[in-house]
């Protein structure tokens, strides 16, 4: 393994809720060295959500040290934390986010605009990343012409045409079927072994128990953080695994201004349909 790529020390997060006082992290201190696999795992409420927001730019601590390639977020500016986010770290939600009206191939360019990267380059490197999750067949399909799995699969590739040193995946099984969730767990499993560190937030057991490395979180502190090296990707949607299908309620997020999309850093809103990428 080599250096460390996110580190967290002593992390407080409170908010403000009206009168009410609301302590979603209490003192958070863990860090993850480049090429690890591990999964942040916990309950709604637990902190785990909060901790992701922390290691992708997106929140500041109210107390503590949060370092993502070895800057200190809370010493740097929003532009800063937006180009830290768009260079360093690779976004996949459970829901996708693809722009609808936009093509698979023009979703996944669309952080290469933000870098600055010449339109026939940033195609070129936007049609590697869906060759390599095999979906060079799909570039001009509209997003609601795919099936879940190959929404999962675009989103993957957009959060590596950059070549993020940190892929953050936030419940990205959460809406697939057993057999579509394992496949895309088997892709992570590739990308990380080519060097880049993986980290899933999930409320699923059976994702903590088959990953190299579990950090679960309660009440907004490490409940603990076990190590398996023999733990198999491939597993943990197996016929043998715990069946923790949980329809999960989650929390409204209370936030006191509009937050930035993660996947640039910065709003979309302003972007007509028929913009160029």
């Amino acid at each position: 393994m080599g250096e460390n790529v996110i580190l967290m020390s002593d992390v407080k997060k409170t908010y403000i809720m009206g009168e009410e006082k609301v302590h979603a992290l209490r003192g958070v201190s863990f860090s993850v060295r480049q090429g690890e696999f591990l999964s942040i795992m916990g309950p709604s409420g637990s902190g785990k959500s909060t901790c992701m927001n922390m290691i992708g730019c997106l929140d500041r601590p109210t107390s503590g040290i949060v370092k993502i390639g070895g800057k200190e977020t809370a010493k740097m500016t929003e532009k800063e934390l937006a180009v830290l986010r768009n260079k360093t770290i690779g976004f996949v939600f459970q829901q996708y986010h693809l722009l609808p009206s936009m093509t698979v191939l023009e979703n996944v360019m669309m952080p290469l605009r933000y870098q600055g990267i010449e339109k026939n380059l940033r195609r070129d490197m936007a049609l590697d990343a869906l060759s390599k999750v095999s979906l060079g067949d799909r570039v001009n399909h509209l997003p609601n012409e795919l099936s879940g799995g190959q929404k999962q699969r675009v989103a993957i590739a957009r959060a590596t045409v950059t070549r993020p040193s940190i892929i953050l995946a936030d419940e990205p099984t959460g809406a697939l079927d057993s057999k579509t969730g394992r496949s895309v767990m088997e892709l992570f499993g590739e990308i990380n072994a080519a060097g880049t560190t993986i980290v899933i937030v999930t409320h699923d057991p059976r994702i903590g128990d088959s990953t190299r490395r579990c950090i679960r979180i309660f009440d907004g502190q490490i409940q603990s953080d076990t190590e398996n090296p023999d733990a198999d990707l491939s597993l943990a949607f197996s016929e043998d695994s715990v069946d923790s299908r949980i329809v999960e309620i989650r929390p409204k997020m209370v936030v006191k201004e509009k937050p930035k999309n993660p996947i640039i850093g910065i709003d979309l809103d302003f972007l007509p349909d028929y913009a160029e990428f």
